[in-house]
């Protein structure tokens, strides 16, 4: 065989390795939802099985507050939370002055970007992909309690590498994404039970992995009335099958999350409460084709409810960022949806 068929042949069998026709990345979504409003409650417990060895639910929440400073405007705790027994995590809750009556409440969830030194920084500095001011001042602006914590592996709970973490975890049984789910459930149970909070008007929002987080929060657990996600509404088989995995963190992948799973499927668990998701045309991240599959499926959904208003998805023609036209929506979509009127702002 001559050096030049020698090639050609190495050429080729890479070719079918890792070309198109790759039976891992060629994954036919099923062509209807699993969900049904009968099926939702075992579908949601389906969902949460999947995010490996977790500490108990119902554990009790331990706080210490390390400190509290006047900002302009709003009150900032600094506050070391225990919500899984093997980590504290540090977080910060924003309130307004002069709360009278129990106040809307917002558990912000802070992005990766590369960011591990960041983590709930972003919500009180925030980033450059997000619009100004800082959620914590804009939220509490509009008269909300809002809570941000550091995920796994970011802000103070930096200093393990993403993959290195990942690692260990699966090979103990558990997922990274889970027990960050789990730190987020937990810091949403400690949220409700604040006094000045109003445990009946509780949103969620946040960019990229908190948008992530967002729409994974709101479809485990039915307490969120509203949920804001930002740049992240990715529609897993198509991200698969153009082969972007390499744009997501190791964080992002659940074991076995695809063979019981859509995005569709997960982000129906949130029907019929409120959900705004915004997303750049020029982001890799959320694939045209998969938006246009999941705010088919979600408009079917939500006008089954007979709430078709609760469902919305604004398109921008940018990239992976929050636009100043976005910022407005979502002030006004949570106006509408969360506030309702706030008898105990004087």
């Amino acid at each position: 065989m001559t050096r030049r068929s020698l090639l050609t042949v190495m050429a080729s069998a890479a070719l079918g390795a890792t070309g198109a026709e790759s039976p891992f990345f060629n994954v036919t979504p099923p062509s209807e939802l699993r969900y049904t409003r009968e099926t939702a409650a075992a579908l949601r417990a389906e969902l949460y099985g999947l995010l490996g060895v977790l500490p108990p639910r119902d554990r009790p929440v331990g706080v210490r507050k390390l400190s509290e400073e006047k900002r302009e405007g709003y009150v900032l705790e600094t506050l070391l939370l225990d919500l899984n027994g093997l980590e504290e995590v540090p977080a910060y809750l924003a309130r307004p002055e002069n709360l009278a009556a129990p106040a809307p409440a917002v558990l912000f969830n802070h992005s990766h970007g590369g960011g591990y030194d960041i983590g709930k920084k972003e919500f009180i500095e925030g980033r450059a992909y997000l619009q100004m001011p800082p959620y914590a001042k804009a939220l509490t602006d509009m008269g909300y309690v809002a809570l941000c914590i550091d995920a796994w592996i970011f802000g103070e709970r930096a200093g393990t590498s993403e993959m290195d973490m990942f690692k260990a975890m699966l090979w103990q049984g558990r997922v990274l994404w889970g027990m960050m789910v789990y730190d987020s459930l937990k810091a949403l149970d400690y949220l409700v039970a604040r006094e000045e909070v109003d445990s009946s008007r509780v949103a969620t929002l946040g960019i990229s992995m908190g948008s992530t987080m967002a729409w994974w929060l709101a479809a485990l657990d039915e307490r969120i009335a509203v949920t804001v996600d930002i740049c992240c509404l990715t529609d897993l088989h198509t991200f698969l099958r153009e082969r972007s995995l390499g744009s997501h963190g190791i964080y992002y992948y659940v074991p076995g999350l695809l063979n019981q799973f859509t995005t569709s499927d997960i982000n129906a668990l949130i029907a019929p409460r409120a959900h705004l998701a915004l997303a750049g045309l020029q982001d890799k991240l959320t694939p045209p084709e998969g938006l246009d599959m999941i705010d088919a499926n979600l408009q079917r959904v939500y006008a089954d409810w007979g709430v078709p208003e609760h469902w919305k998805l604004l398109r921008y023609d940018t990239g992976h960022m929050e636009t100043p036209q976005g910022r407005a929506e979502i002030v006004k979509f949570l106006q509408s949806h969360l506030t309702r009127d706030l008898p105990g702002i004087q």
